[in-house]
């Protein structure tokens, strides 16, 4: 069931673009606040940093993260083992209220060598360090993860869910500070196309959206906490509220596209 919350932001949305939340977005790029704005072209990475673990920025390691079809796609065919080179394709320009929705879908075969936990697992960064302030052997962005998980045929998995790599979050109005957290959705098996929203309200309110549904939602993120490693301490200030930051698509070693990538800015109280 939708929040009081979402459906309030959504008429008030609605009211500034003359559009209802379940309307098909424009594919005009905009600025205006109320309006939907493609981040991927649907042809190059324009607007896109390339960080991989172990390599210098923009630095596309056997080429990972490209372009084909209209689609961005996340592959290994390059890789001869994964060897932990986690990559994250950053949107040049943070954000701090928005909505954000992407299309995604788990295809192929996991990476040679990577981690059992990695199978069809991916997500997208909110409120993340810039690609430029990672260190080069740095893992994952300190952010918050909203992880994508495909199911295996078989076995209940959400996705959606949250992860918290050098971040905590409040959560039921105590501070949360377990790294994964499963939201309320239902499995989605196989190589079909998901569409996962997110509703981000500075460090107020973020909210896992998918066919209408809230799946979880939380509040405060801060930085603090672990999972990220060879990080520059001068950027993980611990304690520092969360209120803006960059966009990010993740790559963990399973092959992933992502059909669509747009935001919605919002006015930021």
């Amino acid at each position: 069931m939708k929040t009081a919350i979402y459906a309030i932001a959504c008429l008030l949305l609605s009211i500034a673009s003359q559009k209802g939340c379940g309307e098909k977005p424009s594919t005009t790029p905009s600025t205006t606040p109320g309006q939907w704005v493609p981040l991927f072209n649907g042809k190059n990475l324009d607007g896109w940093d390339v960080k991989i673990a172990g390599f210098d920025l923009n630095d596309n390691y056997q080429n990972t993260f490209r372009v084909e079809d209209g689609m961005i796609k996340v592959d290994y065919s390059g890789y001869k083992s994964f060897d932990q080179r986690y990559g994250h394709l950053f949107y040049k320009k943070p954000f701090s209220h928005y909505r954000l929705r992407v299309e995604y879908r788990f295809v192929g075969e996991q990476a040679p060598n990577g981690e059992g936990w990695a199978l069809r697992n991916s997500g997208v960064m909110l409120h993340g360090q810039s690609a430029a302030s990672m260190m080069k052997g740095q893992d994952f962005p300190i952010s918050i993860e909203a992880q994508f998980l495909g199911g295996n045929g078989k076995d209940e998995r959400h996705t959606s869910n949250l992860c918290t790599p050098g971040t905590h979050v409040t959560m039921n109005g105590k501070l949360e500070e377990s790294h994964c957290i499963d939201s309320r959705s239902k499995t989605y098996h196989g190589d079909q196309w998901v569409t996962a929203e997110f509703l981000v309200l500075g460090d107020s309110l973020i909210q896992h959206i998918l066919e209408g549904e809230v799946v979880m939602e939380y509040t405060k993120p801060v930085i603090g906490g672990g999972v990220v490693n060879n990080f520059d301490p001068k950027v993980k200030k611990d304690g520092q509220p969360l209120r803006s930051g960059t966009i990010s698509l993740q790559s963990e070693s399973h092959p992933i596209h992502f059909r669509k990538v747009e935001v919605m800015e919002l006015v930021g109280k």
